[in-house]
């Protein structure tokens, strides 16, 4: 399997990626590829709403000429997703926040019975690392999540969340690593 991680934390070496790491070990050890994107080194504009992108039926269609339009492709050409990000204000921060929004390009007839999706029936996943408890914290960003794979036709595989994370860089708590096999276990 195929697995793209889109890192959507503005630090390179932050507990997104510390979580990312452990992750990507585990796939390999499970016979999986993994290749990972990183957010903040890649150009993703915020969506201009112009619709453009609807006019096509059989790729994004988007006219800006940024690296989403790459990024998408990967997306589609993989077996797998998954979002991980660090939780800023209860949500995605804002790297991850303008992919989303892209998103709308990937989708097709929405809300009518052609509704499709380029990379619908793909398995996905959201990791979210937290300074916080998961509860009145972390519960904004899966709805989210949710309403925004539903809409892409994706299959969530889970929502895994690693509260209690230190400030520092690589600081993940001690059952981080219990969390993190059971999100590679979701994905067999």
């Amino acid at each position: 399997m195929k697995i793209i991680s889109i890192h959507g934390s503005p630090r390179r070496r932050g507990n997104t990626a510390a979580a990312l790491d452990i992750f990507e070990r585990e796939m390999h050890a499970r016979g999986h590829s993994t290749e990972r994107i990183l957010l903040a080194d890649v150009k993703v504009n915020p969506c201009k709403s112009c619709w453009r992108c609807a006019k096509s039926e059989d790729e994004n269609g988007c006219p800006q000429k940024d690296d989403a339009a790459g990024i998408f492709s990967k997306m589609a050409a993989a077996d797998a997703i998954v979002y991980a990000v660090p939780l800023y204000c209860w949500c995605f921060p804002a790297q991850m926040k303008a992919l989303i929004d892209r998103h709308v390009c990937l989708v097709k007839g929405f809300e009518t019975e052609k509704h499709t999706s380029l990379i619908g029936g793909k398995k996905t996943a959201l990791l979210v690392t937290c300074e916080g408890p998961e509860k009145d914290n972390a519960d904004l960003i899966q709805i989210v999540f949710d309403r925004m794979c539903g809409y892409a036709l994706m299959k969530v595989t889970g929502k895994f969340i690693i509260p209690g994370c230190g400030m520092e860089p690589g600081s993940l708590p001690a059952d981080a690593e219990e969390i993190i096999r059971k999100m590679a276990a979701s994905f067999d």
